[in-house]
C-alpha cells in the first residue's frame, strides 16, 4: 500500500490570484489528508505575483516561475527520496514543471498522463495573457522560451512519445487563438474519444503507453479539474461546455494508480471562491480518496 505525503504548492505565477491560491486550504479542510491517510509534507510558498507580461519571454512571471519550479522539485524530490508517493496541491498548472522536474533529477526518461480539459500547448504569440498554465504542456515537452522550458539544462521534461494528454476538449477554441499542433509523437485522447472507448478502456490504453517501455521513473498524474464536466464542476477560471462525470474521472484515476507505475499526482485549478459551500471540495475529496482506496 502506498504511503502519501501531501505537499502545498498554491502557486498562481502561471495564471493570476483569482483563488486557486486556496485550493490546498480548501481540499484539506474537506478532509483530504484523514481520507488518504497522508502525511503533511510541507508548503512550498510562490515568489510576489508580477502582473506585467516580460517583454522578452511573452510569459507571465518567467523567472518567478522557474526560481517556484526548483524549490517544488526540492520538495517533491524529499517525499519521492522517503519512498513516498506525492500529492502536489496546487495552485495553476505552472506547478507541472515543478513536479516533472522532481522526477527528471531522478530518472532520464519518465511518463506524464495530462488529465485536463484544455491542452495546455500554447506558445507566447497566441496565448493572449501570457499564462502559463496554457503552456505547461508545450513547455513540459521542450517547446517555448528557455528559462522554463530547460530548466536546470534538463529539458525536454518529458518526451512527447510518454505522455498522454486524456479527456481534453478545446479543439475549437484552441485552433481559432492559432496554438501550435500537439506532435504527432504525443498520445492524444480527447473527450469524444475516451467516451466512444469509454473511460476505464481509455485509462487501460493510456497506462499502456505510459509503461510500455519500461520508463525508469513511472509516471506523473497531472488533474487539472477542469477535465470534469463544467455542469458538475464548475469552480475554475475557465469554463467550457462538456466534460468528465464523477465516475468517468474515479475510473481513470484507478485505472492509472493500480499497478504501481504511478509516481505521483497533481491537482490544479479548482478555484474555492467559487465554490461558496464548500460542496464541490466535498465531491472532489471523495472523488480522489475513492480512486485511491480501491487499489489498496
Amino acid at each position: 500500500m502506498r504511503k502519501l505525503a501531501i505537499v502545498e504548492a498554491p502557486s498562481v505565477l502561471g495564471l493570476c490570484p483569482t483563488g486557486v491560491e486556496d485550493l490546498p486550504a480548501a481540499l484539506l479542510g474537506a478532509g483530504l489528508a484523514e481520507g488518504l491517510g497522508a502525511r503533511h509534507s510541507g508548503r512550498v510558498e510562490p515568489p510576489p505575483y508580477d502582473p506585467e507580461r516580460d517583454p522578452a519571454t511573452g510569459l507571465l512571471n518567467p523567472g518567478g516561475i522557474a526560481a517556484y519550479s526548483v524549490a517544488l522539485a526540492d520538495a517533491v524530490g524529499d517525499v519521492l527520496g522517503h519512498g513516498r508517493f506525492p500529492v502536489v496541491l496546487g495552485g495553476d498548472c505552472s506547478v507541472l514543471l515543478g513536479t516533472l522536474l522532481a522526477l527528471r533529477r531522478r530518472d532520464d526518461r519518465h511518463g506524464l498522463l495530462f488529465l485536463d480539459g484544455h491542452t495546455d500547448f500554447y506558445q507566447p504569440s497566441a496565448e493572449p495573457a501570457g499564462e502559463v498554465a496554457s503552456m505547461e504542456l508545450a513547455l513540459a515537452t521542450g517547446r517555448g522560451p528557455r528559462v522554463l522550458a530547460d530548466l536546470e539544462g534538463r529539458g525536454p521534461l518529458v518526451r512527447d512519445a510518454d505522455v498522454v494528454a486524456l479527456g481534453f476538449r478545446d479543439a475549437e477554441e484552441s485552433a481559432g487563438y492559432g496554438m501550435q499542433p500537439l506532435p504527432s509523437a504525443l498520445h492524444a485522447l480527447e473527450l469524444d474519444t475516451v467516451r466512444a472507448l469509454g473511460a476505464a478502456e481509455a485509462a487501460r490504453r493510456a497506462v499502456r503507453v505510459l509503461t510500455g517501455d519500461g520508463t525508469g521513473a513511472g509516471y506523473w498524474i497531472h488533474l487539472d479539474v477542469d477535465v470534469l464536466d463544467d455542469a458538475i464542476m464548475p469552480a475554475v477560471d475557465y469554463r467550457q461546455p462538456d466534460g468528465l462525470t464523477w465516475q468517468e474521472l474515479e475510473t481513470v484515476l484507478r485505472t492509472a494508480l493500480t499497478g504501481g507505475g504511478a509516481a505521483g499526482l497533481t491537482v490544479a485549478i479548482f478555484n474555492p471562491r467559487l465554490d461558496p459551500d464548500g460542496a464541490l471540495a466535498r465531491h472532489l475529496v471523495d472523488c480522489l480518496v475513492r480512486a485511491f482506496d480501491s487499489q489498496g
